[in-house]
């Protein structure tokens, strides 16, 4: 047990700020973001991968999950704590259930 490297989420701090708007704000603002600068950098090469967006300076990150990605922004980019997160190529970022996400057109 005490070989094992510590779970990511206990190592992992939160920007002291927190979020200034209301997160129906923040989704507008990130898919804006996204559909405007970010969307066709990403399609080709990261189909299925997560960005992370921090919707105040639009800096923006990959990863393959919500964490990783977040992790990724927030090395670069302390300061962010307004994220939006999206997954590459789909319409949702999580999906319930037994059927796949659908794809977006």
């Amino acid at each position: 047990m005490g070989d094992s490297p510590p779970s990511p989420f206990t190592l992992r701090e939160r920007p002291s700020t927190p979020p200034d708007r209301p997160m129906e704000e923040t989704a507008r603002l990130g898919n804006e973001i996204y559909e405007r600068h970010i969307r066709h950098q990403v399609e080709a090469d990261h189909h299925g991968q997560v960005v992370a967006i921090d919707v105040e300076s639009g800096n923006w990150a990959v990863g393959d999950t919500v964490i990783a990605a977040t992790d990724r922004l927030w090395s670069h980019h302390p300061a962010a704590h307004d994220i939006w997160s999206l997954r590459v190529g789909y319409r949702a970022l999580h999906h319930f259930g037994g059927r796949p996400l659908r794809r977006a057109e």
